[in-house]
């Protein structure tokens, strides 16, 4: 099988053996931002081409590929859901020579009554998630980080967090950008920053804060782009991180969620760090109970 998440800005695509191991992967920029005139199919062509001629038939779409700005507009699905009630809302579309699915999104309700939503990041849960009837917290930290809570391997509910937009949005266009330099992290600041963020004051006075400790206080811009890393992560943990008790597994192999290991264990808890592959092996597992004919 093929898997492929597609997103906005950039491609990911998997060949799969019967038992879900990556025979062989591919990474392109064209997301579907990129793509002109609707021409989705070329381009899948031209990234997995020699796959298909090799007699792969079968391929799975997951991610923004699935909106109504991608290829086909697939319905998104309400939570709490599993791997079957996934596998039962796969789309198909037309290609010529093979078969292909596309994955739903999920939809979720807070405790407030605000929808939430995802695409792409099921894949990547259902790859993560134990299925032996633990209740597990995942993490996937990026622009918009999400935390779903798992359940016997259902997905119960998750929230989406604009961590990465707001730290790149404070760091480059705010006041913060003549007190910042973006480089290598810091742990030293970083960790500060993380810890900041269970004071009180509230975000924005914290932010503020960045600031003033280098104009007042002797930290220097490079150690303060750390410590803001850390102060968005931190005040992300104040409300994802309900229980320092429950394990949280990060999925990714990045920088990026090496820091959120870092953040969740400096508050006590317990984080287990899972290969970015995880998509990979949720796409299989769909792929596994797909109608494909």
């Amino acid at each position: 099988m093929i898997g492929v998440d597609w997103g906005t800005t950039s491609l990911r695509a998997w060949r799969l053996d019967q038992e879900g191991s990556v025979l062989d992967r591919r990474a392109s920029p064209q997301g579907i931002m990129t793509i002109t005139d609707r021409q989705f199919e070329p381009v899948l062509r031209d990234i997995v081409g020699d796959w298909l001629a090799d007699g792969e038939r079968h391929i799975l779409l997951c991610g923004m590929i699935g909106s109504r700005q991608g290829w086909h507009e697939v319905a998104y699905l309400s939570c709490p859901a599993g791997i079957d009630e996934i596998a039962a809302r796969l789309t198909p579309v037309a290609f010529a020579g093979a078969a292909v699915r596309i994955v739903p999104g999920l939809a979720t309700i807070d405790e407030n009554g605000i929808a939430d939503i995802m695409r792409g990041e099921e894949t990547q849960i259902l790859g993560a998630a134990a299925s032996d009837g633990a209740t597990r917290r995942i993490c996937l930290p990026g622009t918009h980080s999400k935390w779903a809570a798992v359940s016997a391997g259902r997905i119960e509910r998750f929230s989406t967090y604009m961590t990465g937009e707001m730290f790149a949005a404070l760091a480059q266009h705010t006041i913060l950008a003549r007190t910042t330099v973006a480089g290598p992290i810091d742990p030293a600041a970083f960790t500060a920053g993380v810890a900041r963020a269970a004071d009180t004051g509230g975000l924005l006075h914290h932010a503020f804060g960045v600031r003033t400790q280098v104009l007042r206080q002797g930290m220097t811009e490079a150690a303060a782009y750390a410590y803001l890393s850390g102060l968005m992560i931190g005040h992300e943990l104040n409300a994802a991180l309900d229980s320092v008790a429950t394990p949280v597994a990060v999925v990714g192999a990045s920088a990026l969620a090496a820091l959120y290991v870092t953040a969740i264990a400096s508050r006590g808890g317990v984080a287990i760090a899972v290969d970015e592959a995880a998509g990979a092996t949720g796409l299989a597992r769909l792929g596994a109970r797909a109608t494909w004919t």
